[in-house]
């Protein structure tokens, strides 16, 4: 039986802690004179006293959450984060609506990027700050800051952690689930301040420095700037942000084993790893040569901006330096295919994930072996591990589940009166959290005239695919509720 209480304590947690990282933007106004400090202080106020009337009118759970109180509670904390996170947002006068608000709140949180702003730089310094933070916060996880967190207070959090990284393998690199969730967000701080002094040095003032620093590592794609890192001209901040997208897209287990443990074999002896760096590496080379054949773009210019592209797809970032929209039809073929791919599990990036795209293809050759040799008995393996035929089973039904996702939801953008490109693409961006798509959501356009009911749908689609689909939608199930 699940305990709506003990989720309402926990979630009273949640919102007091969210509500305590909106002090971070409101220095930000406090520090800038002619910047409003209404926006952030209501929202501060709201969201940390909602929080904190949960989490002392219901009294505390006498045991941990069980698993599916811990599934339910990863779909409702992200559910409450959007919504409370758009407040600041709601409070200015360049949200329309409170579905526009959400829908940009939502797309922070789940590091989409996709935006209904014409022009960002309409918002104030403080609210900027709130919107790329939130990049930050939902990269990592705020599932994973509760987990480092709750069992402290008693409250453990496996469940939750398993929870929010249900990919192929969740690996535990400490005895200690805490110890875990510490070990990765000391990796993820350590990148964050070492790009934001990187890109200070390459000509950003601090502010802009910070908010690309946690657009990067979230990989979220929120820029101070409408142009995007295009309005920077700057070849040097460009490279700077290609080296942390590509290592915000790689597990972060694998950043512990080559930074902390120093185990350079077994990071670029990971096959997932290989395979992420040899697609990347792949897709820029081809776009690279298709744009220096068009004779449009110099050598470097085309290496430069096919790697740039490729990192931002590929690792669902959605920043632009280029209108690929203008490319030829190959680049766009694999710009698509990029979407799709995505980074490595346990990264911040969306995605299919490499390690499931490398595991679809063990699959369909053990199957094309066993048609041959009939009698022959063949395992999956990933790399030295072999791969149970439960978890086959599992990742099978996850790719069929994201397949008829991204089906159903086409079809249900497209019913609001969204032409066909812009609603498989707008879902395919969506879903995977990339921000850009085609047609008229692409890297040049935003999201602000889609119909009502598309934008509902689409935040929708950013939080099962943040949550990998499953942990979003077996609440609907009615086994679910089942005792």
């Amino acid at each position: 039986m699940i305990r709506f209480s003990a989720i309402g304590h926990v979630l009273g947690l949640f919102l007091v802690g969210l509500g305590l990282t909106m002090l971070a933007p409101l220095l930000v106004a406090f520090g800038t004179p002619e910047d409003s400090m209404r926006p952030m202080a209501m929202a501060l106020v709201i969201t940390a006293g909602t929080g904190m009337l949960l989490w002392r009118a219901i009294p505390r759970p006498a045991t941990d959450l069980s698993l599916r109180e811990g599934i339910l509670m990863v779909g409702v904390v992200w559910t409450a984060a959007s919504l409370f996170g758009a407040l600041p947002f709601l409070f200015t006068p360049h949200f329309a609506s409170f579905t526009d608000a959400f829908f940009e709140s939502a797309s922070g949180l789940t590091t989409t990027g996709a935006t209904i702003l014409p022009r960002v730089e309409v918002l104030s310094r403080s609210v900027q700050f709130w919107r790329h933070l939130t990049h930050w916060l939902g990269g990592m996880g705020i599932v994973l800051l509760g987990v480092a967190i709750l069992p402290l207070l008693g409250l453990g959090g496996l469940h939750l952690y398993r929870a929010e990284f249900s990919g192929a393998k969740s690996e535990k690199l400490r005895p200690r689930i805490t110890e875990t969730a510490m070990a990765l967000w000391r990796i993820y701080f350590a990148l964050t301040l070492a790009e934001f002094a990187l890109l200070k040095l390459a000509g950003m003032d601090w502010f802009e420095a910070a908010c690309h620093t946690f657009s990067t590592l979230g990989t979220g794609g929120f820029s101070t700037r409408s142009e995007s890192v295009a309005g920077f001209h700057s070849p040097l901040i460009e490279y700077i942000l290609i080296a942390f997208m590509a290592l915000a897209g790689v597990n972060f287990t694998r950043h512990y084993l080559l930074f902390v443990d120093r185990k350079p074999r077994a990071f670029f002896g990971d096959p997932e790893v290989r395979l992420y760096g040899f697609v990347f590496v792949s897709a820029s080379a081809v776009i690279a040569m298709t744009l220096y054949a068009e004779g449009g773009f110099g050598a470097e210019h085309s290496m430069r901006a096919a790697l740039f592209q490729s990192a931002s797809i590929m690792t669902t970032t959605g920043f632009a330096t280029e209108n690929f929209e203008l490319w030829a039809p190959i680049a766009q073929a694999i710009i698509l295919a990029l979407m799709f791919f995505g980074g490595c599990t346990g990264s911040t990036s969306g995605g299919l994930k490499a390690a499931r795209i490398l595991l679809l293809w063990k699959v369909v050759s053990r199957d094309l072996r066993r048609t041959v040799t009939r009698h022959g008995v063949f395992a999956v393996r990933l790399g030295e591990e072999v791969v149970s035929e439960k978890t086959v089973l599992a990742f099978l039904s996850l790719v069929y589940l994201a397949l008829f996702v991204h089906i159903a939801s086409s079809l249900a953008v497209a019913a609001t009166g969204v032409d066909l490109l812009t609603a498989i693409t707008s879902v395919t961006a969506c879903m995977f959290n990339v921000g850009p798509g085609f047609g008229s959501v692409g890297p040049s356009e935003n999201y602000s005239h889609l119909p009502v009911a598309a934008k509902w749908l689409l935040s929708g689609c950013m939080i099962a695919g943040r949550l990998e689909f499953y942990t979003a939608l077996v609440v609907f199930h009615p086994s679910f509720w089942k005792r």
